[in-house]
C-alpha cells in the first residue's frame, strides 16, 4: 500500500468571486472564524503526520511568506504565469516534485481531518454522492468504485469531485508526462490540470473515488456563503 510522501498545495489564483475581500488577500488566506483557510489545510496535513508541502502562489504571493516561518517544511513556489493561464500552469510549475502526492486547494476548509489519511489504496479523487442537482464535476463509477466518465457540466446523481486528490507515484510519473504534453506542446494554457487525466488522457488512468462526506470538506465560493459561515461579514458588500 502506498503512503503520502509530500502535499501540492494550490493557492496562486485571484479569487475574483470573492471580491472585494480578495482585492487585498489572497483567497486562500481569507480568515474564516480566525484561522485563514490555508491554514485548515496545513494542519489537517500535519494532523496525518504530511509535512512536506509545496504552496503554489502567483497572486498576492507576499502574503504568503509566513507561513514556511509558522510551519515546518513548507516551501513556496511561485508560478509565473498565474496571471495569464489556467491552473494547469501551477501543477506544471511543480511538476517534478510529484510522487506519492496529495494535491488540493488552498482555499477550503478541512472538517474532518481524517480523510488526508496518508495511507491510500489507488490514484484517487475525493468524492461525495450526490442525488440532488449540482454544477460541480461529477463522477461515475462502477461496483468497484472505478471512474468510468466525468460529467463536467453537472448531474444529479453520482460523485461530486472536490478539489483533493492522491496519486501514486507510477500516475505521478504518467501525470507529469502528461503535464508536458498539454502544456509544452500543444499550448493548452485555459485548462484545469485535472483536466489532464480526466478528460484529455482519462484512459491512461484507472482512477478511484476516495468516499467523503458532503461537509469534510467547505469549499468557499463566494461572500454569501462566507457569510453563512462567519458572522464578521454580514455587513460585507
Amino acid at each position: 500500500m502506498p503512503k503520502i510522501d509530500n502535499a501540492i498545495i494550490m493557492a496562486a489564483g485571484f479569487g475574483t468571486r470573492m471580491r472585494p475581500l480578495t482585492y487585498t488577500t489572497p483567497k486562500p488566506l481569507v480568515e474564516i472564524n480566525g484561522k485563514p483557510m490555508i491554514e485548515s489545510v496545513i494542519e489537517g496535513l500535519h494532523k496525518n503526520d504530511i509535512y512536506d508541502i509545496t504552496i503554489v502562489v502567483g497572486y498576492l504571493a507576499d502574503k504568503f511568506k509566513y507561513l514556511p516561518r509558522k510551519y515546518k517544511q513548507i516551501t513556496l513556489v511561485t508560478n509565473p504565469y498565474y496571471d495569464k493561464y489556467n491552473n494547469i500552469s501551477s501543477l506544471y510549475v511543480v511538476r517534478n516534485q510529484l510522487k506519492n502526492t496529495i494535491i488540493l486547494d488552498g482555499d477550503q476548509i478541512i472538517n474532518n481531518s481524517n480523510i488526508l489519511n496518508k495511507n491510500f489504496d489507488s490514484s484517487e479523487y475525493a468524492g461525495s454522492l450526490i442525488n440532488e442537482w449540482s454544477d460541480e464535476w461529477i463522477m461515475h463509477t462502477d461496483k468497484d468504485g472505478i471512474v468510468k466518465e466525468c460529467d463536467r457540466n453537472g448531474g444529479d446523481h453520482g460523485w461530486r469531485l472536490y478539489s483533493l486528490s492522491k496519486w501514486t507515484k507510477s500516475d505521478s510519473t504518467k501525470l507529469r508526462k502528461y503535464l508536458e504534453i498539454e502544456f509544452e506542446q500543444k499550448k493548452q494554457y485555459d485548462i484545469y490540470w485535472d483536466d489532464v487525466p480526466m478528460f484529455k488522457h482519462f484512459s491512461e488512468f484507472q482512477l478511484k473515488v476516495q468516499p467523503i462526506n458532503s461537509n469534510d470538506i467547505i469549499e468557499v465560493d463566494s461572500i454569501e456563503q462566507l457569510k453563512m459561515l462567519d458572522s464578521k461579514y454580514q455587513t460585507l458588500r
